[in-house]
């Protein structure tokens, strides 16, 4: 366990239950007051995702290290700023990216650094999540959820791709669907859309398909192929019956015929039986617990705590975070503009 960071602390508005349940030693009236606490090192924020830019940049400016839920930003230019204000701090952001940690991720970028894919031509992602109009009001009013564009919340998805093989997004064409109903018509947003699926290239002249929807006919979770020419990973998702399988190509080429009689390539398709990899060493002993998201959240409080204390940048850090999230933001502007095609900015540091 680690044991350094003992004290626990949260804003006051939080209340007394959420203080007792997760046993802080100290409450505060916000999180400008917070901050302004020296004996505090690090921040994780939890927050909507319209404040986590500025809520980041205020935590940097006051010296401490910082844990931010997903996405890093909502607009390219906030992401440029949380980069700037890295570099200008020497400071520790993570991003608390729940898919990179996913057990068939773990199992994918083994996989891909061990070479058993071949050439990784194409991965396709799908984040589905209908039902979230529940989570739209608090109180009588509205939440930040309300209205929110789907391609704005695409990490869950484009981390699938870069975390396994360390590819850029690019260039994207989106398309969107909506169905008229009034939140699409009257929110902050300006967001006329349900679902998005956007078409990515990759920095190696890749592709990638990235769908993210709020509202159908589909079981929600999150899924993920990857395929290979030596080999290919379908993750079907968290459903019953839903098992993961790997499908090889054969080193010699051997025909067989079709349900038509025409002849194909044969395959191999083997059962996957899912690592827990939360089980292992990967983790401390302490932090082997089935944590939510597929086994992620322990992963990431790991990561996270070990590269403050180690003084390295972490998994997910400022450049990673925004390579998931930047091209979310270019796909929906892509399916406002009715899938143009729009090249993706790039961040990484300059080398």
């Amino acid at each position: 366990m680690h044991r350094r960071g003992r004290q626990r602390f949260a804003p006051g508005n939080a209340g007394e239950k959420l203080k007792s349940t997760y046993k802080c030693d100290k409450a505060y009236d916000s999180l400008e007051e917070l901050v302004k606490d020296p004996k505090i090192e690090a921040v994780a924020l939890f927050t909507p995702v319209p404040d986590h830019s500025r809520h980041v940049l205020l935590c940097l400016a006051a010296g401490k290290h910082v844990l931010c839920a997903v996405p890093a930003a909502m607009t390219l230019e906030d992401c440029q700023k949380m980069i700037d204000a890295v570099k200008k701090t020497g400071l520790t952001y993570m991003m608390a990216e729940t898919s990179h940690w996913q057990q068939f991720t773990i199992s994918a970028r083994k996989f891909y650094r061990a070479g058993e894919f071949g050439s990784l031509y194409f991965v396709e992602s799908e984040y589905h999540h209908p039902g979230l109009e529940s989570l739209f009001f608090e109180n009588g009013q509205r939440t930040w959820r309300y209205g929110m564009a789907p391609m704005q919340y695409p990490t869950h998805c484009t981390s699938h791709l870069v975390s396994v093989s360390g590819e850029r997004l690019t260039e994207v064409t989106c398309h969107g669907w909506g169905d008229g109903n009034p939140i699409l018509k009257d929110n902050v947003y300006q967001n006329p859309f349900w679902n998005e699926t956007a078409f990515f290239k990759t920095s190696r002249g890749n592709s990638m398909r990235v769908a993210v929807w709020w509202r159908g006919a589909q079981p929600g979770g999150e899924r993920a192929r990857f395929y290979g020419d030596k080999m290919s990973f379908y993750y079907r998702g968290a459903q019953p019956g839903a098992d993961a399988v790997k499908v090889h190509s054969h080193a010699e080429p051997v025909l067989e015929k079709d349900a038509g009689g025409f002849s194909r390539f044969a395959q191999s398709v083997e059962h996957f039986e899912e690592v827990k990899w939360w089980q292992t060493d990967l983790l401390p002993a302490p932090l082997r617990h089935a944590s939510g998201h597929e086994g992620s959240h322990c992963f990431i409080t790991h990561e996270f705590i070990t590269a403050v204390l180690q003084q390295r940048k972490p998994a997910v850090d400022i450049y990673e975070a925004v390579a998931y999230t930047a091209p979310g933001i270019v796909a929906h502007q892509s399916a406002l503009k009715g899938g143009e095609l729009l090249k993706v900015p790039q961040f990484d540091a300059k080398v």
